[in-house]
């Protein structure tokens, strides 16, 4: 293969990846410098004069003249009768500059040529698509379904790369299909070996944040903050906002008339349950508003140890807690405060922990996931909806009641 026809095939790659032309010429020259080494030991006194542009190539190796006999360097040597067979003229102590053919470097050397440069070329082009996305990270990106499999969505985006959605960053009510295209913030990308990682989310809190971003002009303008997202997601998230302009009502602004401007946010992350929460300094405030919808009687803080005990009518424990224990834990994500729950007016009660001999550790544990944490929280709940709430048999929870419930009729 001649120097002009290896550099034509070199061309599709410039085509297809859209490498400029100093970048070509630099790869290019690197991977036929790194050949010269191997055939030659060397490659300081060989000129390298690459055209991409007109499609051809030049490789000139400089030695100097010396007397037959007295060659030491063969390659930075050439003796006196053979440089001749080049020019004439020449003469002891002179320099020859000698072009030397691809088809001297042999056929393997070549193919190897060939091969090194495809590799550069792409490793060139994912350390490109590295940075694009890293600089990406905690934005909204849409791509397309390629691929549906078990643990991960493959998507690709109009470039043609690869995205990953694995099925832990996925809504639980996601539902994709081949061809659709799916929003999601860029969370990681790592560079595996040469190749970029893109892993894609859409449970993440950031998510959520962009999501009002897009969606709610005043956040997008800076009229509005969002100070601080936590979420169970497809099922509950609660978002804490402010303004600085007090014109502006920052949880009116972000709702809209009957929910109109949020509406798109819950329909994307699958119905979710947003609480829009104005947010306050005054942290016995903050954690009245954050344990909406349930209205509070009186909270005992410490502010060192970061806990609440609140206090509230039996009628709003439930909405206090939500379904699932959602609303109490996130209202402590939200504050940073380890919030307890206890009913207004009830003098005597016991937690769960106490009754360790006659119930097993792992019961107490299903009741607490859900934010029951005492006897009477307990027996004030339905039977059928704990069974729906709890990963615990009806017999099993029959048993429990009838112990803790024999502790108050002592």
């Amino acid at each position: 293969m001649e120097n002009i026809a290896l550099i034509e095939s070199f061309s599709e790659f410039k085509d297809d990846k859209l490498i400029d032309r100093v970048t070509l010429m630099a790869i290019l020259e690197d991977v036929f410098r790194n050949a010269l080494k191997k055939k030659y030991g060397e490659d300081d006194n060989f000129d390298i004069i690459v055209n991409p542009d007109k499609g051809d190539l030049e490789i000139w190796r400089n030695r100097i003249v010396v007397a037959d006999g007295e060659v030491e360097d063969s390659n930075r040597e050439i003796s006196l009768t053979q440089a001749r067979k080049i020019e004439p003229d020449f003469e002891v102590g002179e320099d020859v500059s000698e072009e030397v053919k691809l088809v001297d470097l042999g056929r393997r050397a070549i193919l190897a040529l060939r091969q090194n440069l495809i590799s550069k070329i792409h490793e060139h082009d994912n350390t490109n698509i590295y940075k694009q996305f890293k600089d990406l990270e905690g934005e909204i990106y849409t791509a397309e379904v390629h691929h549906i499999r078990h643990r991960a969505i493959i998507l690709l985006d109009d470039e043609g790369n690869e995205i990953v959605l694995p099925k832990d960053r996925q809504i639980p009510s996601d539902f994709f299909r081949k061809g659709e295209n799916v929003r999601g913030i860029i969370e990681s990308v790592e560079l595996k070996g040469n190749k970029p990682t893109i892993i894609m989310s859409r449970t993440a809190p950031g998510f959520l944040e962009k999501l009002f971003e897009q969606e709610i002009p005043e956040v997008f303008d800076g009229l509005i903050t969002i100070k601080k997202v936590v979420r169970v997601p497809g099922e509950k998230a609660k978002v804490a906002v402010d303004s600085y302009d007090d014109r502006i009502d920052p949880v009116g602004a972000c709702v809209g008339m009957k929910g109109s401007r949020i509406h798109s946010i819950v329909r994307e992350l699958g119905n979710e349950n947003i609480d829009v929460i104005n947010f306050t300094n005054n942290e016995q405030l903050f954690i009245t508003r954050a344990l909406s919808p349930a209205k509070i009687t009186s909270i005992k803080m410490d502010e060192e140890a970061k806990t609440a005990e609140v206090m509230l009518k039996p009628e709003e424990v439930s909405k206090a807690i939500g379904r699932g224990g959602h609303n109490i834990r996130l209202a402590g994500q939200l504050t940073g405060y380890e919030i307890d729950v206890y009913r207004e007016g009830v003098e005597e009660d016991v937690e769960l922990k106490e009754f360790t001999d006659e119930i097993e550790d792992w019961v107490i544990a299903e009741f607490s996931k859900i934010g029951l944490d005492t006897a009477k929280a307990v027996l004030e709940q339905d039977v059928d909806d704990l069974v729906r709430r709890t990963d615990l048999e009806e017999e099993t929870i029959k048993d429990v009641m009838a112990v803790l419930r024999s502790e108050f009729e002592e």
